[in-house]
């Protein structure tokens, strides 16, 4: 049982946790619905949603509901931060889809679904955030909530990844760098996907 996880689970939902740690291990992302349901035996995704909602509410997952692909296992404050891949601080680059490696703080942290990017680039060097720093950040699920000024990892549909001070203007985000060289990128709101917030960054020297 993962640390500081109170609550055990049914052998239906041992059964898919098992599996989906198998999968993601072998393939390095979640599978789908329809994936799990092949391999649960089920004929219907109404079974899975329910054990994953389960394993979300127990805290063994983190999943958004309907996006199965946002689906990451928590194993444990032992199992690591995942390095998700890295985050372009100057233009933008194709948004990660792999844990490339893992950051070895999940013992000192017990927030869930924490994740961690390598930056590309200098745009955000008047924040101090260097070229190949690690950022440690936090996912968002409520965009709406967020304070003007909050540096995010932001996707932008077919362009990709980037780390900018988050702005809303009406019905458009502005995601602004903390580096007079480069211009903002303004878009429509419904345009960009807020996918983490900044807890920390880390130099590796």
């Amino acid at each position: 049982m993962p640390a500081g996880t109170p609550e055990s689970l049914t052998s239906a939902q041992q059964e898919l946790y098992d599996w989906l740690g198998d999968y993601i291990g072998q393939h390095r992302h979640s599978p789908s619905i329809r994936q799990m349901m092949e391999a649960m035996g089920l004929r219907s995704p109404a079974p899975i949603q329910s054990r994953l909602r389960h394993l979300q509410q127990k805290g063994w997952i983190t999943w958004q509901e309907g996006q199965a692909r946002t689906l990451q296992l928590l194993g444990g404050l032992n199992a690591g931060i995942p390095v998700l891949g890295a985050v372009a601080a100057g233009g933008l680059v194709e948004t990660f889809d792999d844990v490339s490696e893992r950051l070895d703080l999940a013992p000192v942290l017990e927030t869930r679904g924490l994740f961690a990017l390598t930056v590309n680039g200098d745009s955000m060097v008047d924040a101090h955030i260097a070229d190949g720093d690690v950022v440690l950040m936090e996912p968002v699920h409520e965009p709406s909530r967020l304070r003007e000024g909050t540096i995010v990892s932001a996707l932008v549909p077919g362009s990709g990844t980037t780390l900018k001070h988050f702005h809303r203007d009406g019905r458009q985000v502005r995601l602004e760098a903390a580096n007079p060289a480069y211009a903002p990128i303004v878009l429509d709101a419904d345009q960009v996907a807020i996918q983490g917030k900044l807890l920390a960054v880390w130099r590796q020297v």
